[in-house]
C-alpha cells in the first residue's frame, strides 16, 4: 500500500487465522469457548479466595488479583476477534487500535509483575518462615499490589507516547489478530530504529529484572527445600510453590516466544500462533494449574461447590 498519514486514513486492518468461510463458525466457537472457560475459571478462583477464610493469605490475595488481571488481559483481544469473525470485518479504528494496545500492555505487565511479587511471597515463606507473618503483612501486600499497578501503568503510557509520535504508516495491514506494538513500529514511515530501541529497553527494564529476580528466588527456594531433612517436608514445601512455578514457566515461555517470533520469523501465521498462546491459552490454563496442583485451592473449590449445591 501507499504511504498514508493520519489525515488520509483512520483505521487498520487486522489479519484473520483463516480466510476459508467454512472455518469461520469453527473458529468463532473455538475462541468464544476458550474465552468463556477463561473468564469462568478465573472467576471461580476469585470467588473461592473471597469466600474461604483459609485462603485469606498474601499468596491467595495476589492470586485473586492475577485471576482478575487474566480476565482483563484476554478481554482486550478475544471479544474483538470473535466479533470480527462474526461480522466478517477485521477493521479497527486508529483510536481503537491505540486503546487496545494500551490495555494489552497494561494487563500483560500487570500479570508479569504479579507473578514476580508472588515469587517474592514464596521466597519469604520458604526461606524466612518465622518472619513471614511480619514481612508479608496486609499493609505491605497492598503496597506491593499498588507498585504492580503503578509500574504497569507507566509501561503502558510509555508505549502510548511512542505510538502517538507515529503519524505516518507505509501499510495499514497489521499481521496479527490484534494491535501488537511491534507491528505498528514495523509499518511506520520514519526510521523506527530509535523507537525499537526504546521499546526493547522497556522490555529489558520491565522484563529482564523481574525474570532475574524469579530465577534468583527459586534458586534460593530450591536450596532451602533441599536442606529439609524429611522427604515429607520437602514434598510439602515443593507443593506450595509448584503451581506458581508452572504458571511462571508458561507465562514467560510464551512471552519470550512472542518476542522471538516477531524478531526472527518471517511468517505472520507463526507470529499469530505465538501471540495466541500468550494472550489466550496462558490465561485459560492458569485456573486449571492452580486448581489441580494446589491442594488448598482444590479443597476451597470443593467447599465452594458444596455450599453452592
Amino acid at each position: 500500500m501507499k504511504t498514508q498519514n493520519l489525515t488520509s486514513f483512520s483505521e487498520f486492518h487486522l489479519m484473520g487465522f483463516s480466510q476459508n468461510p467454512d472455518l469461520q463458525p469453527v473458529l468463532f466457537g473455538l475462541f468464544l469457548s476458550m474465552y468463556l472457560v477463561t473468564v469462568l475459571g478465573n472467576l471461580l478462583i476469585i470467588q473461592a479466595v473471597i469466600s474461604d477464610s483459609h485462603l485469606h493469605t498474601p499468596m491467595y490475595f495476589f492470586l485473586s488479583n492475577l485471576s482478575l488481571s487474566d480476565i482483563c488481559f484476554i478481554s482486550t483481544t478475544v471479544p474483538k476477534m470473535t466479533v470480527d469473525i462474526l461480522t466478517h470485518s477485521r477493521v479497527i479504528s486508529y483510536v481503537g487500535c491505540l486503546t487496545q494496545m494500551s490495555f494489552y500492555i497494561f494487563f500483560g505487565c500487570m500479570d508479569h509483575m504479579l507473578l514476580t511479587v508472588m515469587g517474592y511471597d514464596r521466597f519469604v515463606a520458604i526461606c524466612y518462615p518465622l518472619h513471614y507473618p511480619i514481612i508479608m503483612n496486609p499493609f505491605f501486600s497492598v503496597f506491593l499490589l499498588s507498585v504492580c499497578f503503578l509500574i504497569s501503568f507507566l509501561d503502558s503510557q510509555m508505549h502510548n507516547m511512542i505510538a502517538l509520535q507515529l503519524t505516518c504508516f507505509k501499510n495499514v495491514e497489521i499481521a496479527n489478530f490484534f494491535c501488537e506494538p511491534s507491528q505498528l513500529l514495523n509499518h511506520t514511515c520514519s526510521d523506527p530504529f530509535t523507537n525499537i530501541i526504546l521499546m526493547y529497553l522497556f522490555v529489558v527494564i520491565f522484563g529482564f529484572f523481574p525474570i532475574s529476580w524469579n530465577l534468583y528466588s527459586y534458586y534460593k527456594i530450591v536450596s532451602s527445600i533441599l536442606k529439609v531433612p524429611s522427604s515429607g517436608g520437602r514434598h510439602k514445601a515443593f507443593s506450595t510453590c509448584g503451581s506458581h512455578l508452572s504458571v511462571v514457566c508458561l507465562f514467560y515461555g510464551t512471552g519470550i516466544g512472542v518476542y522471538l517470533s516477531s524478531a526472527l520469523s518471517q511468517s505472520p501465521r507463526k507470529c499469530m500462533v505465538a501471540s495466541l498462546m500468550y494472550t489466550v491459552v496462558t490465561p485459560m490454563l492458569n485456573p486449571f494449574i492452580y486448581s489441580l496442583r494446589n491442594r488448598d485451592m482444590s479443597s476451597a473449590l470443593k467447599r465452594l461447590q458444596g455450599r453452592t449445591v
